[in-house]
């Protein structure tokens, strides 16, 4: 085939996927349905002219648009992984594990029970063998998110809807192509239908090896990026062939689902990414991505289409009636799960709630698009499917298809109108009046500014200056004076807008390399979980927000668990030292807020809300400095140490900005300046680089803080932390069961601890001890000890218990104190 019609064929294919976007646009159709149409209208005029008599001028080009190497390998191999990949990176994971149990059951459970509900109604009306039907019902399992997210985006409706139907869109791929490879292996070799042994068997090495594939590349993928720091186009490289590598390695070598292992390595980098890279590359690589998945979607849409005419030449009117089953079949199962399953569990609280009006547009939502044709597509070429299966395939899947984007999507925007989820709800209504007040000011401010500077004819400025001012006291007067807002609505309406300035002060703090990368998606999680938190609950909900941003997470107690239990502290070190750095740039970020609300909120809200949102933010600072005073506690020195290497930044930040500007006005060259701004790289990648936690040299310290520990010398203390090992104990945890067999003794680091036993109840803190008269009495213990905070402890065994109190005088005179005050006679229990 000639290699320049080849070549114009494909420009031609990016000419219309160039315009196909406007064009949706101005019809207000979704962007796949345009391409889709644009698709068909190509591939069927194709075939018209080839078959034609009444010109043969278009046939070298109907021949080549036909003979183009669609094969369902290329999008499986090429357009598949990138398509994945973009959307892991694009990923607010953080924010969707607030969902995971809906995301979980709609990409998972409901791929399954679609597959099942497709697979045994069309065994009931056709002559497919069932298992030919399970795979139908796989292949039309898998939803396309592109279009439905792009509707909701132009309407405004709800983001936590959207994040929904993105995870699943995402995760349901992976779960619905390893079923069609599952189904698919027993169509081509004959086999009987497969039972349950077989899923069984087969699906944990699909699912765990793909997992385990991807994470493994993309951590060596990352670790090299990593070594590069200075080579961004490097980076951006080996994150390309990042998705092909997994992709290949899982389905060839390994023999597991390559779409799992893409997507474990677009989460892996996902996370991890923008704490190795430096922050500009981290953006530009998203960046990048999108271009890519931009590109990659609308070629894997447009040239399945193409394939659509051809796919239904042999359509017979009995297939219509087998279309209509596969429709019905895959909405009741969807509507099951949202209508069933989702509702069950929220009764059992085991999922958050999902409202009826979104699982009303999730359900009409799940259009289907080029994933599923190019599934279809690898069944009709493989030389191993018996002709009709081929046949039905291909008919059943273009055509429901078909049907989701033609009715499905042309109705969609309609069906979220009706749902009323495109409209604002009042206090989202008196926040647009808000922002609109609030923005005039600064306006201008700026436009006095403007006029003064360029001396424009005081006339035309005071004309001006009298709309605009008339504009601002309307704007202001309805933000102020709005009969249907209630106080407390007032006063949600500051608190959204206080976290909203949270969040873009965070962006500013990054941009500017004050607040670490590493903790940016963390800390931007956690203002917009203040904002829906707010939206949702008012105040009550920014409260329990807020709160969960200084809270110890289940990640945390699960680290202290395997330090606690299995001695592993390469987790707990981790996670500690992200806590420090998460603490100290939220104290750095919240302080800057309180000029927002002298600034902002108060000319908008007045005196009271003000006062009141001030109050909030200073409740969050003594938090916030409860939860740093106890890590300085635990960890003497690290803070410090941290503070040290902020400072760093910022000189570096300031320097930075004296030599633009010095470039600016002429004092140095362009040569010159980029040399002094590859000098300050160099010396940011070294400042980013986080001082490391040592858990055994901070025990050291800890002992030398202990007054009971005074009298031992350096050498001692040494030989002490070395015989110490450290607990972490969460709020409520029991820390000493009763009864129990007594073989060590408890230091509190820090925390506290709350003893119990017979009703009397007394409690200890930092530098106590307990646990000591049982070892010394040799019985049981009598009393139960349980945490009354995060609290640190120092666990020393009986025997090294008792030969430190040999030594130790002021350890003996603690013990004797404690036995004295249980009325215990000290000489009965204390060695000679």
């Amino acid at each position: 085939m000639d290699i320049v019609l080849i070549t114009t064929i494909i420009a031609s294919l990016f000419l219309v996927i160039g315009l196909a976007e406007p064009l949706a646009a101005r019809l207000r159709l979704p962007y796949s349905v345009i391409l889709a149409v644009l698709g068909m209208l190509i591939g069927g005029a194709a075939i018209f002219f080839l078959r034609t008599t009444l010109t043969d001028a278009l046939n070298p080009v109907a021949e080549a648009i036909l003979g183009l190497p669609i094969r369902s390998n290329v999008f499986l191999y090429v357009f598949l992984p990138t398509l994945l990949f973009q959307a892991t990176l694009g990923m607010e994971i953080r924010r969707m594990l607030d969902d995971w149990v809906p995301i979980l059951v709609l990409a998972v459970v409901a791929v399954v029970v679609a597959t099942l509900s497709v697979g045994f109604a069309l065994s009931w009306t056709s002559s497919l063998p069932l298992v030919a039907c399970l795979l139908v019902g796989a292949i039309v399992s898998t939803t396309d998110p592109s279009a439905v997210i792009s509707i909701f985006r132009s309407l405004s409706a709800p983001r936590r809807l959207a994040r929904i139907i993105e995870g699943e869109s995402l995760l349901n791929d992976a779960a619905a192509i390893a079923l069609f490879g599952f189904f698919m292996g027993f169509v081509m070799l004959g086999l009987p239908d497969p039972t349950l042994q077989d899923a069984l068997t087969r699906f944990p090495l699909l699912i765990l090896g793909g997992a385990l594939t991807g994470w493994l590349i993309a951590r060596a993928a990352i670790r090299v990026m990593g070594l590069i720091p200075r080579y961004e186009l490097a980076q951006h490289s080996i994150s390309v062939a990042l998705p092909y590598l997994a992709y290949i390695v899982a389905e060839q070598s390994v023999g597991a689902s390559g779409v799992i292992a893409v997507v474990a390595a677009g989460l892996t980098l996902n996370l991890v990414g923008p704490g190795r890279l430096p922050p500009q590359a981290w953006t530009n690589l998203r960046e990048i991505w999108d271009l890519l998945a931009h590109w990659a979607g609308a070629l894997i849409f447009i040239l399945a289409a193409l394939l659509i005419p051809r796919l239904l030449e042999e359509f017979r009117l009995s297939d219509a009636v087998l279309i209509g089953v596969v429709v019905l079949a895959a909405i009741v199962a969807r509507a099951a799960i949202l209508f069933g399953v989702l509702p069950l569990l929220t009764a059992l609280r085991l999922s958050p709630t999902v409202e009826r009006p979104y699982r009303a547009a999730i359900l009409w939502g799940g259009l289907r698009g080029a994933v599923t044709l190019a599934l279809a597509l690898a069944v009709t070429e493989s030389f191993r499917v018996p002709l009709e299966v081929k046949r039905l395939v291909g008919i059943l899947a273009t055509g429901f298809t078909l049907f989701t984007l033609i009715v499905q999507g042309t109705t969609l925007r309609w069906v979220i109108r009706k749902l009323g989820l495109d409209q604002l709800s009042p206090i989202d209504q008196a926040l647009s009046r808000q922002v609109v007040a609030v923005a005039l000011q600064t306006v201008r401010e700026d436009v006095a500014r403007t006029t003064a500077n360029y001396e424009l004819n005081r006339d035309i400025v005071r004309g001006e200056a009298k709309r605009f001012g008339d504009r601002l006291n309307l704007a202001v007067q309805e933000a102020e004076e709005t009969t249907e807002i209630l106080e407390r609505d007032r006063i949600t309406l500051g608190l959204i807008a206080l976290a909203g300035a949270e969040r873009d002060t965070i962006i500013a703090r990054v941009r500017d390399h004050s607040v670490s990368s590493r903790l940016a998606e963390q800390l931007l999680s956690d203002a917009d979980r203040l904002i829906e938190a707010t939206h949702s609950s008012g105040r009550t909900g920014y409260r329990r927000a807020a709160r969960r941003t200084v809270a110890y997470g289940r990640g945390f107690r699960l680290a202290a668990g395997l330090h606690n239990r299995f001695g592993l502290s390469g987790p707990l070190t981790r996670l500690t030292a992200d806590r420090f750095e998460q603490l100290l740039s939220q104290r750095l970020i919240l302080r800057d807020l309180d000029g927002f609300i002298h600034g902002r909120i108060r000319r908008i809200h007045g005196r009271r809300v003000s006062e009141l949102l001030t109050e909030l933010l200073t409740q969050r600072m003594k938090a916030l400095s409860r939860a740093l005073d106890g890590l300085r506690l635990q960890y003497p020195g690290y803070a410090e140490e941290l503070e040290r290497r902020f400072i760093r930044r910022t000189a570096l930040r300031l320097e930075e900005r004296e030599y633009a500007s010095m470039r600016e006005d002429g004092l140095i060259g362009d040569e010159l300046h980029t040399a002094l701004v590859q000098d300050i790289a160099a010396r940011r990648a070294a400042a980013e680089e986080r001082p490391k936690l040592d858990l055994a040299l901070q025990r050291a310290e800890l002992v030398r803080q202990f007054p009971l520990f005074a009298g031992l010398d350096e050498a001692a203390i040494r030989r002490l932390a070395r015989s110490l090992s450290t607990r972490y104990a969460n709020a409520g945890e029991v820390v000493m069961a009763k009864d129990s067999p007594p073989r060590s003794v408890c230091f509190i680091a820090t925390g506290a601890v709350e003893l119990e036993n017979a009703g009397q109840v007394w409690r200890l803190g930092r530098g106590e001890m307990f646990g000591q008269m049982a070892i010394l009495t040799r019985k049981p213990r009598r009393v139960e000890a349980r945490a009354m905070a995060p609290s640190t402890l120092l666990i020393l065994d009986e025997t090294r218990f008792r030969r430190l109190l040999k030594r130790s005088n002021r350890l003996r005179a603690a013990v004797r104190a404690s036995a004295e005050k249980r009325g215990i006679d000290p000489d009965t229990i204390l060695p000679a």
